[in-house]
């Protein structure tokens, strides 16, 4: 039986990927920081480690003996990294160094997941081959842990992705759609930029696209997303129709208005169609998604 590792595992991806590998032919390792959050699904080993830790993070990668590793850990809070650079270093950067040397001494496959913040936002429906340019700290360090794949003798993928969004039960940090539906749910007014623009990724898709990669044995450079493409505005509204909250509660702003430590790339959004073609990926729509979370949400207060 081979093994899997799953990096960052109390995350939104990370418990997603747990969840789908749930009845799956692999023996399944899921590390995180802190206590597992994912108490609901026993049919994986939990390693609790702190990924800047070195030695424990090389300790636990040889306990799994990992045929394949999966890097869902970052640090992705965009102004917190602008102001706590050397913290963001530590985890976007160095620990990925760890996970290369882990992977090289198991000979595993190592998928490690980056962003659509590489870019500098100015042209769009991004590809493969576009020149990076990032222009913040987040999408510097993400470039970063990018570029130690140039020169390693290991079978490697790296996906790119887009504003994840998604729902598990038991998750500690939000993503834009649970922040949403809380404000919505309170009747709170909501301000959403009108000229950030995304093709935003259901977290199901993502981990899809992860052991898809495995599955297929496609190694490089990927782009992973939805195919809607919009800004934080029409999101919002998309969400709230679909969820029938108040859409007379959202307004939209430009981004100047905001005072945000951190500059965002205005217009990204990805050709998809190597994933299409070499993974078979193939992403549900945002309205699709949204339903789709809407009955777990749902089967969830039964």
């Amino acid at each position: 039986m081979e093994h899997i590792l799953i990096i960052g595992s109390n995350g939104l991806l990370g418990q997603t990927l747990t969840n789908q590998l749930c009845h799956s032919n692999y023996k399944v390792f899921a590390l995180s920081k802190g206590a597992n959050r994912n108490v609901h699904n026993k049919n994986y080993t939990y390693l609790e480690v702190d990924i800047t830790d070195e030695t424990r993070l090389l300790q636990a990668i040889n306990k799994a003996k990992p045929n394949y590793i999966i890097n869902a850990a970052a640090l992705t809070n965009v102004d917190y990294c602008e102001t706590h650079q050397l913290e963001c270093d530590a985890v976007n950067v160095k620990a990925v160094k760890t996970l290369i040397i882990g992977a090289q001494l198991s000979q595993a496959h190592l998928i490690h997941i980056s962003t659509d913040f590489v870019f500098d936002g100015t042209k769009g429906n991004y590809n493969e081959e576009d020149a990076t340019n990032p222009v913040n700290y987040y999408g510097l360090s993400k470039l970063k842990s990018e570029n130690l794949f140039k020169e390693v003798d290991i079978p490697f993928t790296i996906l790119r992705t887009i504003l994840v969004f998604g729902y598990v039960p038991e998750l500690k940090q939000q993503n834009i759609l649970l922040w949403l539906l809380d404000k919505m749910k309170n009747k709170i007014a909501l301000t959403m930029v009108n000229d950030q623009i995304r093709t935003p990724t259901y977290v199901d898709d993502l981990a899809k696209a992860c052991l898809l990669s495995i599955k297929t044995k496609s190694y490089g450079l990927y782009h992973i997303s939805g195919t809607d493409l919009m800004d934080m505005f029409e999101l919002s509204n998309r969400v709230a129709k679909t969820f029938k909250f108040n859409q007379k509660l959202i307004s939209a702003i430009p981004t100047s208005q905001l005072n945000q430590p951190a500059t965002r790339p205005k217009v990204t959004g990805f050709d998809i169609s190597k994933a299409e073609k070499y993974l078979n990926f193939k992403p549900l729509s945002f309205t699709d998604a949204l339903l789709e979370i809407k009955a777990k949400l749902n089967s969830k207060n039964c």
